[in-house]
Protein backbone atom coordinates (compact mmCIF):
# COMPACT_ATOMS: atom_id res chain seq x y z
CA UNK A 1 0.00 0.00 0.00
CA UNK A 2 1.05 3.68 -0.26
CA UNK A 3 3.27 5.49 1.99
CA UNK A 4 2.16 8.82 -0.03
CA UNK A 5 -0.02 11.80 0.97
CA UNK A 6 -2.68 9.24 1.85
CA UNK A 7 -1.15 6.69 2.74
CA UNK A 8 -1.39 4.56 6.18
CA UNK A 9 1.35 6.45 7.82
CA UNK A 10 -0.55 9.47 7.18
CA UNK A 11 -2.88 8.54 9.63
CA UNK A 12 -0.36 6.72 12.23
CA UNK A 13 -0.99 9.38 14.66
CA UNK A 14 -4.70 8.64 14.67
CA UNK A 15 -3.64 5.07 14.91
CA UNK A 16 -1.88 5.25 17.83
CA UNK A 17 -4.50 7.48 20.06
CA UNK A 18 -7.17 4.63 18.87
CA UNK A 19 -4.53 1.44 19.83
CA UNK A 20 -4.29 3.31 23.33
CA UNK A 21 -7.61 3.49 23.51
CA UNK A 22 -8.29 -0.08 23.01
CA UNK A 23 -5.75 -0.91 25.47
CA UNK A 24 -7.58 0.76 28.24
CA UNK A 25 -10.67 -0.69 27.63
CA UNK A 26 -12.18 2.31 26.34
CA UNK A 27 -13.18 2.03 22.74
CA UNK A 28 -17.05 3.02 22.53
CA UNK A 29 -19.38 1.72 19.21
CA UNK A 30 -22.61 2.73 18.19
CA UNK A 31 -25.28 0.00 18.65
CA UNK A 32 -28.28 0.60 16.28
CA UNK A 33 -31.88 0.22 18.19
CA UNK A 34 -35.20 -0.21 16.31
CA UNK A 35 -37.74 0.77 18.35
CA UNK A 36 -41.11 -1.09 18.82
CA UNK A 37 -42.47 0.83 21.82
CA UNK A 38 -41.78 3.67 24.16
CA UNK A 39 -40.02 1.14 26.09
CA UNK A 40 -38.99 -1.72 23.75
CA UNK A 41 -36.46 -2.36 20.60
CA UNK A 42 -34.79 -4.56 18.58
CA UNK A 43 -31.36 -5.28 19.50
CA UNK A 44 -28.84 -7.41 17.86
CA UNK A 45 -32.13 -9.25 16.37
CA UNK A 46 -33.53 -9.92 19.56
CA UNK A 47 -35.91 -7.73 21.62
CA UNK A 48 -34.95 -5.97 24.87
CA UNK A 49 -36.38 -3.59 27.43
CA UNK A 50 -34.42 -0.11 27.79
CA UNK A 51 -33.51 0.99 30.87
CA UNK A 52 -30.95 3.44 30.12
CA UNK A 53 -33.51 5.67 27.73
CA UNK A 54 -33.92 9.93 28.62
CA UNK A 55 -37.57 8.97 27.41
CA UNK A 56 -38.49 9.73 30.89
CA UNK A 57 -42.16 10.23 30.24
CA UNK A 58 -42.64 7.81 27.22
CA UNK A 59 -43.77 10.54 25.01
CA UNK A 60 -40.89 10.08 22.57
CA UNK A 61 -43.45 6.73 20.94
CA UNK A 62 -47.12 8.20 21.37
CA UNK A 63 -49.21 7.82 18.71
CA UNK A 64 -50.39 11.76 19.30
CA UNK A 65 -46.55 12.32 18.96
CA UNK A 66 -45.47 10.55 15.91
CA UNK A 67 -48.42 12.04 14.27
CA UNK A 68 -47.08 15.83 15.18
CA UNK A 69 -43.45 15.37 13.01
CA UNK A 70 -45.15 17.04 10.02
CA UNK A 71 -43.46 20.10 8.37
CA UNK A 72 -40.01 20.91 6.69
CA UNK A 73 -36.43 21.40 7.40
CA UNK A 74 -35.59 24.86 7.99
CA UNK A 75 -32.56 25.21 5.60
CA UNK A 76 -30.82 28.54 7.38
CA UNK A 77 -30.19 29.71 10.31
CA UNK A 78 -33.05 31.70 12.26
CA UNK A 79 -31.62 35.25 11.79
CA UNK A 80 -31.68 34.11 8.10
CA UNK A 81 -34.18 32.56 6.95
CA UNK A 82 -34.60 29.67 8.80
CA UNK A 83 -37.37 31.07 11.31
CA UNK A 84 -41.26 29.86 11.54
CA UNK A 85 -44.04 30.43 13.15
CA UNK A 86 -43.94 27.05 15.18
CA UNK A 87 -40.47 28.10 16.63
CA UNK A 88 -42.65 31.33 18.35
CA UNK A 89 -45.38 29.32 19.37
CA UNK A 90 -43.52 26.62 21.02
CA UNK A 91 -41.13 29.59 22.66
CA UNK A 92 -44.55 31.60 23.64
CA UNK A 93 -45.91 27.97 25.17
CA UNK A 94 -42.59 27.64 27.14
CA UNK A 95 -42.97 31.57 28.16
CA UNK A 96 -46.28 31.48 29.64
CA UNK A 97 -45.28 28.26 31.57
CA UNK A 98 -42.60 29.94 33.13
CA UNK A 99 -43.29 33.28 33.32
CA UNK A 100 -40.41 34.69 31.38
CA UNK A 101 -39.03 35.09 27.65
CA UNK A 102 -38.16 31.75 25.82
CA UNK A 103 -35.33 31.07 23.03
CA UNK A 104 -35.16 27.98 21.22
CA UNK A 105 -31.81 26.09 21.05
CA UNK A 106 -30.92 23.38 18.50
CA UNK A 107 -29.68 21.13 21.32
CA UNK A 108 -28.96 21.53 25.30
CA UNK A 109 -25.36 21.61 24.04
CA UNK A 110 -25.84 24.82 22.25
CA UNK A 111 -27.92 26.73 24.78
CA UNK A 112 -25.14 26.42 27.35
CA UNK A 113 -22.91 27.29 24.83
CA UNK A 114 -25.11 30.20 23.67
CA UNK A 115 -26.09 31.05 27.32
CA UNK A 116 -22.86 31.27 29.25
CA UNK A 117 -20.67 33.01 26.63
CA UNK A 118 -23.06 35.34 26.88
CA UNK A 119 -23.35 35.96 30.43
CA UNK A 120 -19.56 35.86 30.98
CA UNK A 121 -16.26 37.77 29.84
CA UNK A 122 -12.60 37.84 30.93
CA UNK A 123 -13.93 39.88 33.61
CA UNK A 124 -16.38 37.96 35.10
CA UNK A 125 -16.17 35.22 37.91
CA UNK A 126 -18.39 32.04 38.04
CA UNK A 127 -18.41 28.69 40.52
CA UNK A 128 -19.10 25.77 38.72
CA UNK A 129 -20.19 22.58 40.49
CA UNK A 130 -17.00 19.86 39.94
CA UNK A 131 -19.96 17.13 38.08
CA UNK A 132 -21.55 19.98 35.52
CA UNK A 133 -21.84 18.64 32.21
CA UNK A 134 -19.33 18.87 29.19
CA UNK A 135 -21.59 21.37 27.62
CA UNK A 136 -21.27 23.90 31.31
CA UNK A 137 -17.02 23.58 31.46
CA UNK A 138 -17.18 24.10 27.73
CA UNK A 139 -19.43 27.36 27.87
CA UNK A 140 -17.19 28.56 30.89
CA UNK A 141 -14.44 27.70 28.42
CA UNK A 142 -14.88 29.73 25.72
CA UNK A 143 -15.84 32.52 28.27
CA UNK A 144 -12.77 33.02 28.57
CA UNK A 145 -14.33 33.50 32.58
CA UNK A 146 -12.26 33.06 35.59
CA UNK A 147 -13.78 30.13 37.65
CA UNK A 148 -13.96 28.35 41.12
CA UNK A 149 -14.34 24.23 40.42
CA UNK A 150 -16.87 23.77 43.71
CA UNK A 151 -16.94 20.52 45.15
CA UNK A 152 -20.18 18.44 44.21
CA UNK A 153 -23.21 19.64 45.87
CA UNK A 154 -21.52 22.18 48.04
CA UNK A 155 -23.28 24.65 49.69
CA UNK A 156 -22.92 28.64 49.57
CA UNK A 157 -21.31 30.57 47.11
CA UNK A 158 -17.85 32.61 47.59
CA UNK A 159 -17.93 36.09 47.45
CA UNK A 160 -17.41 38.70 44.77
CA UNK A 161 -19.17 35.80 42.32
CA UNK A 162 -20.96 36.90 39.21
CA UNK A 163 -22.86 33.66 38.64
CA UNK A 164 -23.18 30.07 39.61
CA UNK A 165 -24.02 27.40 37.30
CA UNK A 166 -25.34 24.22 38.59
CA UNK A 167 -27.57 21.32 37.05
CA UNK A 168 -31.43 20.57 38.58
CA UNK A 169 -30.50 17.11 38.78
CA UNK A 170 -26.64 15.42 37.80
CA UNK A 171 -27.18 12.62 35.47
CA UNK A 172 -24.61 10.34 36.34
CA UNK A 173 -25.30 10.57 40.25
CA UNK A 174 -29.34 11.14 40.08
CA UNK A 175 -28.95 13.77 42.92
CA UNK A 176 -30.02 17.28 43.05
CA UNK A 177 -28.02 20.47 45.10
CA UNK A 178 -29.76 22.55 47.96
CA UNK A 179 -30.81 25.65 45.51
CA UNK A 180 -31.94 27.51 48.62
CA UNK A 181 -28.49 27.38 49.87
CA UNK A 182 -26.46 28.97 46.90
CA UNK A 183 -29.28 31.71 46.28
CA UNK A 184 -27.56 35.40 46.63
CA UNK A 185 -26.52 38.63 45.12
CA UNK A 186 -24.88 36.92 42.20
CA UNK A 187 -26.54 35.52 39.69
CA UNK A 188 -28.02 31.82 39.64
CA UNK A 189 -27.70 29.86 36.15
CA UNK A 190 -29.66 26.15 36.13
CA UNK A 191 -29.35 23.34 33.66
CA UNK A 192 -32.86 21.34 34.18
CA UNK A 193 -32.31 18.95 31.68
CA UNK A 194 -32.57 15.77 33.05
CA UNK A 195 -36.11 17.26 35.01
CA UNK A 196 -37.76 19.17 32.97
CA UNK A 197 -41.30 17.98 32.45
CA UNK A 198 -40.59 15.15 35.12
CA UNK A 199 -39.93 16.97 38.49
CA UNK A 200 -41.75 20.41 40.25
CA UNK A 201 -44.65 21.97 39.64
CA UNK A 202 -45.79 21.58 35.67
CA UNK A 203 -42.34 19.58 35.16
CA UNK A 204 -40.56 23.18 35.35
CA UNK A 205 -37.53 21.27 37.40
CA UNK A 206 -35.96 21.12 40.25
CA UNK A 207 -35.44 24.60 41.10
CA UNK A 208 -39.22 24.94 41.24
CA UNK A 209 -39.76 21.64 43.13
CA UNK A 210 -37.26 23.56 46.06
CA UNK A 211 -39.30 27.22 45.13
CA UNK A 212 -36.48 28.64 44.12
CA UNK A 213 -36.16 30.49 40.49
CA UNK A 214 -33.00 30.73 39.14
CA UNK A 215 -32.14 33.88 36.97
CA UNK A 216 -31.62 31.67 34.16
CA UNK A 217 -32.61 28.32 33.00
CA UNK A 218 -31.81 25.53 30.23
CA UNK A 219 -34.47 23.08 29.46
CA UNK A 220 -34.42 20.45 26.60
CA UNK A 221 -37.02 18.85 24.70
CA UNK A 222 -35.78 15.29 23.66
CA UNK A 223 -35.83 14.12 27.53
CA UNK A 224 -39.30 14.18 28.67
CA UNK A 225 -40.38 15.99 26.16
CA UNK A 226 -40.31 12.99 23.66
CA UNK A 227 -38.39 15.10 20.86
CA UNK A 228 -35.94 17.38 19.96
CA UNK A 229 -33.85 20.58 20.80
CA UNK A 230 -33.66 23.03 24.07
CA UNK A 231 -34.42 26.27 25.45
CA UNK A 232 -33.31 29.31 27.75
CA UNK A 233 -35.63 31.09 30.03
CA UNK A 234 -34.41 34.26 31.17
CA UNK A 235 -34.80 37.92 31.44
CA UNK A 236 -36.17 39.92 28.25
CA UNK A 237 -32.38 41.48 28.02
CA UNK A 238 -30.75 37.94 27.97
CA UNK A 239 -32.55 36.87 25.12
CA UNK A 240 -31.66 40.18 22.99
CA UNK A 241 -27.89 39.64 23.76
CA UNK A 242 -28.17 35.50 22.47
CA UNK A 243 -29.72 36.29 19.26
CA UNK A 244 -27.16 39.17 18.60
CA UNK A 245 -24.13 37.55 19.98
CA UNK A 246 -24.57 33.89 21.25
CA UNK A 247 -22.75 32.20 18.36
CA UNK A 248 -24.46 28.77 19.08
CA UNK A 249 -27.68 30.46 17.89
CA UNK A 250 -26.46 33.00 15.49
CA UNK A 251 -24.09 30.94 13.31
CA UNK A 252 -26.74 27.17 13.64
CA UNK A 253 -29.26 26.37 11.41
CA UNK A 254 -33.05 26.70 13.27
CA UNK A 255 -34.36 23.29 14.48
CA UNK A 256 -36.82 21.67 11.72
CA UNK A 257 -40.53 22.33 12.16
CA UNK A 258 -41.53 19.20 12.62
CA UNK A 259 -39.19 18.70 16.07
CA UNK A 260 -41.16 22.12 17.12
CA UNK A 261 -44.64 20.88 16.07
CA UNK A 262 -44.02 17.61 18.11
CA UNK A 263 -42.57 19.58 20.75
CA UNK A 264 -45.34 21.35 21.35
CA UNK A 265 -47.68 17.97 21.72
CA UNK A 266 -45.05 16.69 24.02
CA UNK A 267 -45.89 19.53 26.11
CA UNK A 268 -49.61 18.81 26.20
CA UNK A 269 -49.15 14.61 27.17
CA UNK A 270 -46.69 15.96 29.97
CA UNK A 271 -49.31 15.78 32.50
CA UNK A 272 -49.39 15.06 36.47
CA UNK A 273 -50.74 11.89 35.93
CA UNK A 274 -47.79 11.00 33.95
CA UNK A 275 -45.20 11.82 36.34
CA UNK A 276 -47.15 10.47 39.14
CA UNK A 277 -46.85 7.22 37.24
CA UNK A 278 -43.22 7.67 36.91
CA UNK A 279 -42.97 8.06 40.34
CA UNK A 280 -44.06 4.77 41.08
CA UNK A 281 -42.01 3.19 38.85
CA UNK A 282 -39.22 5.01 40.21
CA UNK A 283 -40.58 3.81 43.64
CA UNK A 284 -41.03 -0.26 42.57
CA UNK A 285 -37.25 0.35 40.87
CA UNK A 286 -35.73 1.67 43.90
CA UNK A 287 -37.28 -0.77 46.08
CA UNK A 288 -36.64 -3.75 44.78
CA UNK A 289 -33.20 -2.49 44.20
CA UNK A 290 -32.71 -2.05 48.28
CA UNK A 291 -34.50 -5.51 48.89
CA UNK A 292 -31.63 -7.38 46.59
CA UNK A 293 -29.00 -5.31 49.12
CA UNK A 294 -28.18 -2.85 45.63
CA UNK A 295 -27.08 0.72 46.74
CA UNK A 296 -28.58 3.31 44.35
CA UNK A 297 -27.42 6.88 44.43
CA UNK A 298 -30.04 9.68 44.09
CA UNK A 299 -33.55 9.80 44.85
CA UNK A 300 -35.24 9.95 40.87
CA UNK A 301 -36.00 8.69 38.03
CA UNK A 302 -31.73 8.18 37.21
CA UNK A 303 -30.58 5.15 39.52
CA UNK A 304 -26.81 4.72 39.28
CA UNK A 305 -25.49 1.64 40.66
CA UNK A 306 -21.53 1.97 41.06
CA UNK A 307 -19.89 -1.38 40.25
CA UNK A 308 -16.72 -0.59 39.50
CA UNK A 309 -14.99 -2.72 37.14
CA UNK A 310 -17.66 -6.00 36.96
CA UNK A 311 -19.45 -2.62 35.33
CA UNK A 312 -19.06 -3.57 31.55
CA UNK A 313 -19.44 -7.28 32.16
CA UNK A 314 -22.88 -7.10 34.24
CA UNK A 315 -24.30 -4.60 31.18
CA UNK A 316 -23.17 -7.30 28.88
CA UNK A 317 -25.01 -10.00 30.90
CA UNK A 318 -27.74 -7.66 31.62
CA UNK A 319 -28.09 -6.96 27.43
CA UNK A 320 -28.01 -10.72 26.86
CA UNK A 321 -30.86 -11.38 29.04
CA UNK A 322 -33.18 -8.32 27.16
CA UNK A 323 -32.70 -5.51 29.13
CA UNK A 324 -30.82 -2.98 27.78
CA UNK A 325 -28.55 -0.93 29.38
CA UNK A 326 -25.10 0.59 29.04
CA UNK A 327 -21.68 0.44 31.32
CA UNK A 328 -20.50 4.06 32.03
CA UNK A 329 -16.93 4.28 32.15
CA UNK A 330 -14.14 6.97 32.17
CA UNK A 331 -13.88 9.96 31.40
CA UNK A 332 -17.47 10.38 31.88
CA UNK A 333 -17.12 9.07 35.52
CA UNK A 334 -13.99 8.23 37.25
CA UNK A 335 -11.71 5.35 37.11
CA UNK A 336 -13.20 2.94 40.03
CA UNK A 337 -16.85 4.79 40.17
CA UNK A 338 -17.78 2.63 36.69
CA UNK A 339 -21.72 2.50 36.89
CA UNK A 340 -24.31 1.23 35.36
CA UNK A 341 -26.65 4.51 34.62
CA UNK A 342 -30.42 2.71 34.82
CA UNK A 343 -32.88 4.74 33.83
CA UNK A 344 -37.39 4.44 34.65
CA UNK A 345 -39.99 5.86 32.33
CA UNK A 346 -43.74 6.27 33.17
CA UNK A 347 -44.09 4.21 30.41
CA UNK A 348 -42.41 1.07 31.93
CA UNK A 349 -44.94 -2.33 32.71
CA UNK A 350 -44.15 -3.63 36.57
CA UNK A 351 -44.06 -6.74 34.98
CA UNK A 352 -40.46 -4.68 33.09
CA UNK A 353 -39.27 -3.39 36.50
CA UNK A 354 -39.50 -7.06 38.24
CA UNK A 355 -37.75 -8.80 35.20
CA UNK A 356 -34.81 -6.57 35.37
CA UNK A 357 -34.60 -6.58 39.02
CA UNK A 358 -35.02 -10.69 38.47
CA UNK A 359 -31.92 -10.47 36.36
CA UNK A 360 -30.05 -8.43 38.04
CA UNK A 361 -30.95 -10.82 41.16
CA UNK A 362 -29.87 -14.01 39.72
CA UNK A 363 -26.36 -12.18 38.81
CA UNK A 364 -25.72 -11.13 42.49
CA UNK A 365 -26.57 -14.89 43.54
CA UNK A 366 -24.23 -16.08 40.70
CA UNK A 367 -21.34 -13.55 42.33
Amino acid sequence: MSSGPHGTERYARLQQVVQTLDDRGLIRALNPLTMTGPTTAIWAGKPVTLFCSNDYLGLAQEPQMRAAWSGAGTGSARLISGDRPVHHQLEERLAQMYEQPVTLMSSGYHANLALLTTLLDKTSLVVSDALNHASIIDGIRMSGAEKIIQPHLAEGVPDDVQLAVFEGIYSMDGDCPDFASLVGEHWLAVDEAHAFGVLGPQGKGVAALQGVRPDFMVGTLGKALGAYGAFVVGPKDLHTLIRSKGRSFIFTTGIPEPVAAAALVGLQLATDARREKLQENVARMRSGLSELGLRALGRHHIIPLVLGAKTMRVASKLRESGHYVVGIRPPTVPVGQERIRLTVSAAHTPEQIDGLLEALGRMDSAA
